[in-house]
């Protein structure tokens, strides 16, 4: 039986950093963001759900999914969000489910990144959840920078999730996503060393 452990992490927190160690390791990672890019990509399954919801006006010029116009309506709209969510939902869970399935057949421990793990109801899914957490002023300078939004845009997406203090209280292991990269990455290595005992 596959050992499944699921990561997560508010927006910015720097899941990328520890699933990028992780694959290093030789661990398989399903990237649940990586996961939707594809569905998104044109005639893809969310693709064709999204454009049927919200028409031609989420579409680049080459008739790709402009995702800058299709966040920045959704997040400036929280009633759309939420119907965007919904909709979106059954499809991806439907192709995790998926890929977590191929995998478990081959793999004796592997990972799944999905940032919203605790909002779309994934615990059941897993052995154990790390959670990557950083203080709420790091966020927000990250994802000011990564992202390059202003104060009020950063705030307001890290305002759609679950708060990390909440998602702490949820997981089974924190990592301190505060200090220097290295910092991060021993956490990460001792954790690694423990699973494999």
């Amino acid at each position: 039986m596959a050992k499944i452990i699921g990561i997560t992490g508010g927006i910015a927190s720097g899941k990328s950093t520890v699933t990028n160690y992780l694959r290093q390791k030789g661990y398989q990672v399903i990237d649940a963001d990586q996961v939707v890019h594809e569905l998104q990509k044109l005639g893809g399954r969310l693709y064709q759900a999204l454009l049927s919801e919200f028409g031609t006006e989420i579409l680049l010029a080459d008739g790709q999914l402009d995702r800058k116009k299709l966040g920045a309506l959704l997040f400036s709209r929280p009633n759309l969000l939420e119907k965007s969510s919904r909709l979106q939902n059954d499809i991806i869970r439907e192709e995790l489910a998926n890929r977590r399935d191929q995998l478990a057949k081959t793999e004796e421990t592997f990972f799944m990144d999905i940032p919203l793990l605790f909002e779309q109801d994934y615990e059941d899914w897993f052995d154990k959840v790390w959670l990557v957490d950083v203080s709420k002023g790091t966020q927000l300078e990250r994802l000011m920078a990564r992202n390059n939004l202003s104060k009020e845009e950063a705030q307001q997406r890290i305002a759609a999730q679950l708060s990390l203090a909440e998602k702490r209280q949820r997981a089974e292991i924190v990592i301190d996503n505060n200090g220097a990269l290295s910092d991060t990455l021993k956490q990460v290595q001792a954790l690694l060393d423990k699973e494999r005992r």
